[in-house]
């Protein structure tokens, strides 16, 4: 229970972002998830229904007025703030020539925007509390990319130069700023991918292993796994990390360029 007493802000109700909240959830915390998708938002509160301190509602992450709601309504039941993890995100495909002006705002928007938002509303009530943990998931596309990625490819290394600068601004108020940068996941997102590359009739499980044969380890990654790299960051243990981003990759990124 090493969040027993601790508040969090969870943007994104799908794969890592659930994953996220629950793991925050059975280690104490009260919990404010929001997501775009009200489906994902009241499964994730469905499936939550054993953890009283556990709420989820819609909220588009790049919207100023719903974020600043967002964070008040956290506020409001919860009184107060220590935890934000940005966990929201969208993945267009695309080269710049074929990824339009509005399809890589978005993108930027949502992807490093949230971020900026959450921290723009959230950050005077972590220093309220005497300090806290911000989590940014960012992505080894951030460090090294596929081809077709242009837009989504930019926010992720955006989220990598961003966590820097948020760590150094705020280390004097005890607010620890980090990223995790994982490799594939087993999330909605991946399934999306799994069907752009082999059509609408997919096998995702046969895409899954394909994808996995790239990571060293042999496979993708549960989001589980990744909430817990999350939590540990967010957590006291991580009390001396601050400004660095942390690969959860399988190994991916290791061999680039030998293999």
């Amino acid at each position: 229970m090493e969040f027993a007493g601790k508040v969090a802000l969870v943007t994104g109700c799908s794969g890592i972002g659930r994953a996220v909240a629950l793991r925050l959830a059975a280690g104490g915390a009260a919990v404010m998830a929001c997501d775009i998708d009200p489906e994902a938002a009241a499964a994730l509160a469905e499936g939550a229904a054993g953890a009283a301190r556990l709420a989820a509602r819609r909220a588009d992450v790049a919207d100023p007025a719903q974020v600043a709601d967002t964070v008040a309504a956290c506020l409001a039941a919860f009184g107060g703030l220590d935890i934000i993890v940005n966990a929201a995100a969208v993945h267009p495909y695309g080269t710049v020539e074929q990824t339009d002006a509005a399809g890589f705002a978005r993108c930027l928007a949502v992807n490093v925007g949230g971020i900026h938002l959450t921290a723009h509303f959230g950050v005077r009530h972590l220093r309220a509390r005497g300090g806290g943990a911000i989590v940014n998931l960012a992505s080894v596309q951030g460090h090294a990319c596929q081809t077709g990625v242009a837009a989504y490819a930019a926010s992720k290394g955006a989220i990598h130069a961003l966590t820097r600068a948020m760590a150094l601004d705020h280390a004097a108020a005890n607010i620890r700023v980090n990223s995790v940068s994982p490799g594939s996941v087993r999330t909605p997102m991946l399934t999306l991918a799994a069907h752009r590359f082999d059509g609408a009739a997919a096998d995702t499980e046969a895409a899954f292993r394909r994808f996995g044969a790239a990571h060293p380890l042999g496979r993708i990654a549960e989001p589980e796994e990744v909430a817990e790299l999350v939590a540990f960051l967010a957590g006291p243990r991580a009390g001396f990390c601050t400004g660095a981003d942390y690969r959860i990759d399988g190994g991916l990124t290791a061999g680039i360029g030998v293999r």
